[in-house]
């Protein structure tokens, strides 16, 4: 897929567990380790704005483009 997810280094960064940010947006620790691990199909404009608001971040920061033709 070519859509890769930096959460995890968002998180690192923020020293931040993923069960805190679990806490701190009510979104289940399942959902985003789906989102963190790239196996999410779809992300809601909500969610995202949580994260970022949480983590004071940009979209970009989270989620990137790889071109499959690399």
């Amino acid at each position: 897929m070519p859509i890769i997810t930096k959460l995890d280094n968002v998180l690192t960064k923020r020293r931040m567990s993923l069960t805190e940010l679990s806490e701190r947006v009510d979104i289940t620790i399942a959902n985003l380790s789906i989102l963190k691990s790239g196996k999410a199909k779809a992300v809601r404009f909500t969610t995202l704005e949580a994260i970022c608001k949480e983590l004071r971040c940009k979209p970009g920061d989270i989620l990137d483009f790889e071109s499959e033709d690399k």
